[in-house]
């Protein structure tokens, strides 16, 4: 019995233990809330989970099906983009959900990742939000690094 209990625990930490968000410099995290305006060739687009609902979740995402990080609650990514459509995308329960944007440069877009209840686990959604409501959310989050 005490094997079976060690493997079960040496197996839960193995598997589970190894996932971490990567976080930016404090430099790079505190340049990104003076939410600047990019060039006219650029767009910003913020990613942010704020909720502590499904904490225990991590989430990968994708910005034009390239890999960008794990979110985590109380981080955010910040990239900067071309202008046009781009497709932001969140794991979920079954499959990836998508949001289309359509971003115009020299302006900053943000995004609020969140999580909800699943059948099995908990899922994940976007949500694009104003910049006045992305700001305020950003303010209090720590920056992720964006892969």
């Amino acid at each position: 019995m005490k094997k079976l209990l060690s493997l079960l625990i040496f197996a839960s930490l193995f598997l589970t233990g190894c996932a971490h968000t990567v976080m930016d410099t404090p430099e790079n995290n505190i340049k990104a809330k003076q939410f600047s305006l990019p060039a006219k060739d650029q767009a910003g687009l913020y990613i942010y989970r704020d909720s502590i609902f499904g904490s225990a979740l991590k989430k990968d995402l994708y910005v034009d099906d390239k890999y960008i990080g794990e979110s985590a609650p109380k981080v955010f990514f910040y990239q900067k983009l071309k202008p046009g459509n781009h497709k932001i995308s969140t794991e979920s329960e079954f499959s990836d959900n998508h949001l289309t944007l359509q971003m115009d440069g020299g302006k900053n877009y943000f995004v609020r990742q969140y999580i909800k209840m699943g059948v099995f686990v908990g899922g994940a959604n976007l949500k694009q939000v104003s910049e006045e409501t992305g700001k305020k959310a950003i303010k209090n989050l720590n920056m992720a690094l964006s892969k």
